[in-house]
């Protein structure tokens, strides 16, 4: 997840993934599975002068620069696992996805991403979920943990140096938690802090986007050295697919409630 102002057509990045018919099929299908940096198309002043910025594959809340002369190291939020649906218009024959998570950079940062999250997934009217962590931009990588509708997700990601770090998912619902020490060679700089819902890539295409309703990220903090910050601070994005607005991001404080329109 990184750019801050490249301008790209959605028609070049969408793509359809035809759908996994067993679980090996599945797996292979997401040995490929990445973020993305931010796809930006343009930005407006939304109601209440909130300003907004309109991305082919993000949505959700991003700090945009940490207070002067300090540095990210670490972002957290909980959220409700969602049950995606099909969007409507769509075939129920297929697969649609979406993903929630939280992340250091990859706005006006562009190096490096740390993030962690879940996808949730609907093919063939079954539904599943996938928990994962990523330092962009090598691919993401799948946690071993139990997932269901419904579930209570808290998700951490912490940067001990600029190129080490940790991830973290708990499942507070089954009390069950996973975590990931990282080292990567690209760098992080700290200067993003971000709670989004992606429409993630396969491949070197954008999946197709479930509906997944409304994910309410709360506790939205970011951290750096001696300050802590909530999400009130942040700049909304919205996803615009073919010209139209897919989704609706408000933030309250520390909430922020990113639903699909």
């Amino acid at each position: 997840m990184k750019f801050s102002a490249i301008t790209l057509s959605y028609a070049l990045l969408a793509g359809v993934y035809a759908a996994p018919s067993t679980l090996s099929e599945r797996v292979a299908r997401r040995a490929g599975r990445s973020s993305r940096p931010i796809q930006r198309i343009d930005s407006q002043e939304k109601g209440n002068d909130t300003h907004v910025s309109y991305s082919s594959n993000w949505s959700g809340a991003v700090i945009t620069s940490p207070p002067a002369g300090e540095t990210f190291n670490s972002v957290s939020a909980s959220f409700i696992v969602p049950t995606p649906k099909v969007p409507s218009g769509s075939s129920s024959r297929g697969t649609y996805s979406a993903s929630a998570w939280v992340g250091i950079d990859g706005d006006t940062y562009q190096n490096a991403i740390l993030q962690t999250g879940v996808d949730f997934t609907i093919t063939n009217g079954k539904v599943s979920y996938d928990a994962w962590y990523e330092w962009f931009p090598d691919y993401a990588y799948d946690f071993s943990l139990a997932i269901s509708p419904g579930d209570v997700i808290k998700t951490t990601v912490t940067s001990t140096s600029t190129k080490a770090g940790v991830a973290i998912i708990e499942n507070v619902t089954t009390g069950k938690s996973v975590s990931k020490s990282l080292t990567s060679t690209y760098a992080l700089g700290g200067q993003n802090a971000e709670w989004i819902v992606e429409d993630f890539e396969e491949g070197s295409s954008l999946v197709a986007l479930a509906n997944w309703g409304s994910v309410v990220f709360t506790g939205a903090t970011a951290s750096t050295g001696s300050s802590s910050l909530d999400a009130s601070t942040a700049s909304v994005i919205d996803i615009r697919q073919n010209n139209k607005v897919l989704t609706s991001v408000t933030i309250d404080g520390s909430t922020v409630t990113d639903s699909y329109v």
